[in-house]
């Protein structure tokens, strides 16, 4: 048991000298850490001493090959081998030979080495280049009436507070690009009679805070509750008034008495025949006379008629 102890206790101190080593040879070899925001330009030093005769960069990008570049001072010419062309290589009498990147993006992202021969020895010089991608803030309100705090595509994620502090809940979404998106709901409404919540965002390439009102107060809610209650009367009541407008209809339809024909005497059945009769007569009359005037007019005078 005490064998097993001391044995843990070796490995933890020998991988603290470790460490503690590899710090030291990080340091001495001339290691640095540089953060560029996506989009800005970004410019590395390679320091020497004494005449150069060799200086040659060494780039290992996270996305993409090895990129090369060198220089040499007895043919003054420089060679590039799989660069992206945002990469210009500067020289000047004064100042030391400086690599600058244009328009930073994620795909630059990496180590950039420095190697020099002069005459005063070697020397070379690391930098980690990490890019940072600022998050793009969105503050709604959900369908439960919660604010909802979003910090799109950050690099490194984005850290999300809320004013006044409350329990909140937090999840987050990773992409290909190596961003990630964090997303904050605020799960409680303030007390207090004031809605307004506050998301603060944290990021090393800029802090943000935006407002909103999400939570409804007691007013709202019962001016919400009165309104529904009103049209609540007011549709129960038009549905009541046609019920009884329908009901009505039908028995007015079911009482209305039977349609009487009009009732016709045979007195006035005769007295609108007398009149044709009397006409019919006369005319009968007239044609008579006509007729035996005619006859007698036409037969000779022996077989006439005595009158």
């Amino acid at each position: 048991m005490k064998a097993g102890t001391n044995m843990k206790i070796a490995q933890k101190t020998v991988y603290v000298f470790v460490l503690l080593a590899t710090t030291m040879v990080m340091r001495l070899a001339g290691n640095h850490i540089v953060s560029v925001t996506i989009g800005n330009s970004s410019v590395l030093t390679c320091p020497i001493q004494g005449q150069i005769s060799m200086l040659i960069w060494k780039i290992t990008p996270k996305v993409g090959g090895l990129c090369t570049l060198v220089y040499r001072t007895d043919t003054n010419m420089t060679h590039k081998t799989n660069c992206s062309d945002n990469m210009n290589w500067t020289f000047s009498a004064d100042l030391a030979p400086a690599l600058e990147i244009q328009q930073v993006g994620i795909a630059q992202e990496g180590n950039y080495s420095c190697e020099v021969a002069s005459t005063e020895g070697n020397f070379h010089t690391t930098y980690h280049l990490t890019v940072l991608a600022p998050p793009r803030l969105s503050l709604y309100c959900d369908e439960q009436g919660s604010p909802v705090c979003e910090a799109a595509a950050g690099k490194p994620p984005a850290q999300l507070s809320w004013l006044p502090e409350s329990s909140s809940s937090t999840e987050e979404k990773c992409h290909d690009n190596g961003t990630v998106t964090v997303l904050s709901k605020f799960t409680a409404c303030s007390t207090n009679g004031t809605n307004v919540t506050t998301c603060v965002v944290s990021h090393p390439a800029g802090n943000w805070s935006q407002s909103i009102a999400c939570c409804s107060s007691e007013k709202t809610n019962f001016f919400l509750y009165a309104c529904i209650i009103c049209v609540l009367i007011i549709t129960t009541l038009l549905a009541v008034i046609y019920c009884f407008k329908l009901h009505s209809d039908r028995l007015c339809h079911k009482t209305k008495p039977p349609e009487i024909a009009p009732i016709h005497s045979q007195q006035d059945d005769t007295m609108e025949v007398e009149p044709y009769t009397t006409y019919v007569q006369k005319e009968n009359v007239i044609y008579n006379s006509v007729s035996d005037l005619t006859v007698r007019q036409n037969l000779p005078q022996d077989l006439c008629p005595e009158t």
